[in-house]
């Protein structure tokens, strides 16, 4: 199992406005085909704190219609696996993320991966290899 950023469900369903620079357009291939896998059922693990930063982001960007019924879909998927944070992981990970200079949720998620036993990550943030976890993006 393999934890999922909210950076791959954002770069998987936004749709762009404008042209975009090939590397972001390659990001955007990646995120779609790691998308299609877990929406196949490839187990992946994410926390409710980064569904809240997709949610944002696509309401921002899509609407509040789209942002609720992307996330109502995401539940119905058998390989999602969602955990909630507590106040004790969040203060890990505030700890981390003042050691290694990562944002706080990054370091979330380093924290529960470290929790879960799981060792690699689905993302296009660069800094997670400050943590010693797998960055995985394809």
């Amino acid at each position: 199992m393999r934890f999922i950023d909210a950076n791959v469900f954002i770069y998987a369903v936004l749709r762009p406005k404008k042209n975009l620079p090939e590397h972001v357009l390659a990001m955007k291939r990646a995120a779609n085909a790691i998308f299609l896998r877990v929406n196949d059922g490839e187990p992946v693990l994410t926390t409710t704190v980064h569904l809240s930063e997709v949610a944002n982001v696509l309401e921002d960007a899509a609407g509040l219609p789209f942002a609720t019924d992307f996330l109502a879909a995401l539940f119905t998927k058998p390989g999602i696996s969602v955990l909630e944070v507590t106040p004790d992981t969040y203060r890990e990970s505030i700890h981390l993320a003042k050691k290694t200079g990562i944002s706080v949720n990054d370091a979330l998620a380093v924290v529960v991966m470290e929790m879960q036993g799981i060792s690699e990550i689905y993302t296009f943030d660069r800094h997670f290899q400050r943590t010693g976890v797998t960055v995985v993006r394809e």
